[in-house]
């Protein structure tokens, strides 16, 4: 507080803003000279106001006073009040001091209570404790008469002795003693040992205890469930554990259910992996699997606790038992058949209804949710097992097959021909059956397996053509030595042109997807091989046939008139007899072919300067008899059914036309126009066909192949080449003497 003389600052500002306020407001009110006659009014009624503010001021003053004095007086009192407690305490204390020795009789007193309580509970527990060992006995015989609760209920009490003891031992810090107690108590490792293997044998028996003795396998289950409450509870509290707990038999009780699926029936040394054996083994198991679920979902769910969830469990467990199992059965070299057995088991049966889908084991049962029996990598890794499996059985089916074929060819009878007379044998029909029987066989199990052996299948059967190449080339080269061997080369040659083209026609409904099925071209060009060796074979034997005749020409015998040609056409016509027995696009090709081997023939013949015509006589002679040779031929295929226009026969009426020009001069215009016509003739060709006439000098010989040279030929693309498959001899170096001249 502020000494009386002197004054608070906040007083002498608050008196000075009074007095501006004050001032403010005259001026504001005596500024005009008409509000000077108010004056009387306003001092009144600022004295009024000046009253009513102290008279207020006073009074509140006043009670803030009588307020203040009442709290000093409260003050005081209390003061008093506190002074007294402290003489208070202070005798408190003296007192406390004074009665130290009898605190100490009271915690004498205390300690012989605890001593007390202990006796008393010892006192208590030594009867239990004096008939332990008798309990033991007790409780073994009831194992032994499989009393299993009533055993298990003395096993439970002696261990809640035992746990007792131990925790007020543990309590207490005594660990020595605690050795003792478990050794009084070691019959109860005994007891324990003794009642878990009857447990884990009636848990063994459990699919057949639920149908002939379920109180046994139920007694099981409490007992079990009894020792999971315990675990449970001493888990929680985990100040103190008892030896041997948690004993953990809830899944002890899954583990030897799951030994028990597993053992009773996935033993894989025993099983026989043959086909058959491994057929009567999945049967087996499909049998029992679903028995077996079916004894679960229908009695051994209600001998159990729901939380077990038993059924779901035992899918699983059989599920993962399969998958085992199968995977080490997939480790065997298993055959074919076997390994097609397990893979529709995989994909097909065991979703099936006659399995895990069986109508008694839905909707609860469902497998669908384990993902696959095996993995899709195994399931591709099988299925090629299976294809190179089916590979070799096949390689080693189609070389029988072969190996029968090739023997008919060589037997006294023709080939058997259809109800058209086209000869055929049974090659193609099991061929084609194997091959389809396999796809089809293959598409029951996957779309991909399908796909492999498809692809298989086509493999097989170009590699089956190739070989069937090589049996041909066999067989030609046995006749080449002996042509009455085979008998009959020719008709069956003919049969494996009709079977080539059987093959071709069919191999399109071995194909997938029917709708877009195109031949594979490696296939394809197999088959077109073999064709072309077949009629490769045919026209070498007609070869055969016409070179003796084609020898005999050109000859002045032959310019007479002789028969040669008519013996060529005799030939001919033999074998187009015989080649009526191939399907017509077969027959045409041969008859084209064989028309373009006559050609080469009669022209090779006249090339390969036999004679020299010595006279215009004798060069009209040549005409004549060319003209009459490639006429009769050409009449002959024409009658065979060749079309004019399809014949290479022109060439020899064109080889007429050089041969028949009466001015040497004209041949360089005339050999132009033939080269252009036939661009794969050479100078020798042209040179051999200038000897045959005799007449042409050195100068126009030089003429002509000059001109050739100038200009120079280009096959077209369309072009079959004639003389380019005609070889001239070679011309005969002159004799020189050492001392002549050469002429």
């Amino acid at each position: 507080a502020l000494p009386p003389d002197e004054e608070w600052p906040e007083a002498e500002k608050a008196e000075k803003l009074a007095r501006g306020a004050a001032l403010k407001w005259a001026s504001g009110v005596f500024y005009r000279p008409e509000k000077l006659e108010a004056l009387g009014q306003y001092r009144s009624r600022e004295t009024q106001r000046n009253s009513s503010i102290q008279s207020r001021l006073k009074s509140t003053v006043q009670s803030y006073l009588e307020g203040v004095s009442t709290g000093l007086e409260q003050l005081r009192l209390a003061a008093e009040e506190v002074q007294n407690v402290c003489q208070d305490l202070g005798a408190a204390r003296w007192a406390l001091l004074d009665s130290a020795d009898y605190f100490q009789v009271l915690q004498q007193m205390r300690a012989l209570m605890a001593e007390h309580v202990q006796l008393a509970s010892v006192v208590k527990v030594l009867p239990q404790l004096f008939s332990v060992h008798e309990v033991f006995s007790h409780t073994l015989q009831l194992l032994h008469e499989q009393h299993l609760l009533e055993a298990h209920a003395e096993l439970m009490m002696l261990e809640h002795l035992r746990d007792d003891i131990l925790f007020q031992l543990h309590l207490r810090g005594l660990s020595s003693a605690q050795a003792t107690v478990l050794s009084y108590f070691s019959g109860l490792q005994e007891l324990n040992e003794s009642l878990a293997k009857q447990l884990w044998g009636i848990v063994g028996r459990s699919l057949q205890l639920v149908r002939e003795d379920p109180v046994l396998f139920v007694s099981a289950v409490r007992i079990i469930e009894r020792e999971e409450k315990i675990d449970d509870a001493l888990l929680l509290d985990a100040t103190f554990l008892p030896p041997g707990r948690p004993k953990g038999w809830r899944q002890k009780f899954y583990h030897i259910l799951q030994e028990t699926i597993t053992g009773s029936h996935f033993h894989t040394a025993c099983v026989d992996t043959t086909g058959p054996g491994l057929s009567r083994h999945l049967a087996a198991l499909q049998r029992d699997v679903v028995a077996e679920l079916h004894v679960v979902k229908n009695l051994m769910v209600q001998c159990v606790p729901a939380h077990y969830n038993i059924l779901s469990i035992c899918t699983a467990m059989y599920h993962q038992a399969l998958t085992s199992h199968l995977q080490d059965i997939l480790q065997e070299d298993l055959d074919k058949q076997a390994l097609f057995l397990l893979l529709e088991w995989v994909l097909h049966v065991y979703h099936s209804p006659k399995m895990m889908s069986h109508p008694g084991l839905l909707p609860e049962v469902d497998v669908s949710a384990l993902g696959p029996l095996i993995s899709p990598d195994l399931v591709d890794q099988t299925e090629r097992k299976y294809v190179v499996k089916l590979k070799a059985s096949m390689l080693e089916w189609m070389q029988k097959t072969l190996e029968v074929e090739f023997k008919e060819w060589f037997r006294k009878e023709e080939p058997e021909t259809d109800h058209q007379g086209f000869f055929q044998s049974a090659l193609p029909v099991i061929i084609m059956q194997m091959l389809h029987e396999n796809i089809r066989v293959a598409s029951l199990i996957t779309r991909s397996l399908q796909q492999k052996v498809y692809s298989m299948a086509m493999e097989e059967l170009e590699a089956f053509l190739g070989r069937l190449r090589e049996a041909l080339v066999q067989c030609g080269k046995k006749h080449q030595e002996d042509r009455t061997i085979p008998k009959y080369y020719v008709p069956y040659l003919l049969a494996v042109l009709n079977n080539n083209l059987a093959l071709s026609s069919s191999v399109l409904s071995l194909h997938l997807n029917t709708a877009h099925s195109e031949v594979p071209a490696s296939l394809r060009a197999a088959l077109d091989r073999t064709q072309r060796k077949a009629c490769q074979l045919l026209l070498e034997e007609l070869l055969l046939d016409l070179q003796p005749l084609c020898t005999q020409l050109p000859s002045r015998k032959w310019l007479s008139g002789s028969q040669v040609v008519s013996s060529m056409c005799e030939v001919i016509d033999k074998y187009a007899k015989d080649f009526s027995h191939v399907r017509k696009p077969i027959f045409m090709l041969l008859l084209m072919e064989s028309e373009r081997l006559v050609t080469s023939q009669y022209l090779w013949a006249l090339m390969q300067k036999k004679m020299v015509c010595r006279s215009e006589e004798e060069r009209g002679q040549l005409c004549d008899r060319l003209l009459q040779d490639a006429t009769q031929l050409r009449e002959l295929f024409h009658g065979l059914g060749l079309d004019k226009s399809q014949q290479s026969l022109e060439a020899v009426f064109a080889l007429r036309e050089l041969i028949c020009l009466k001015d040497p001069a004209l041949l360089s215009l005339e050999v132009l126009g033939f080269i252009t016509k036939y661009p794969d003739i050479s100078d020798e060709h042209v040179s051999t066909l200038l000897d045959l006439r005799g007449d042409v000098s050195k100068e126009v010989r030089h003429m002509v192949l000059e001109m050739m040279a100038q200009h120079p030929q280009a096959l077209p693309e369309s072009y079959q080449p004639i003389f380019s498959v005609i070889l001239v001899p070679a011309p005969e170096l002159p004799f020189c003497l050492r001392k002549g001249k050469c002429a």
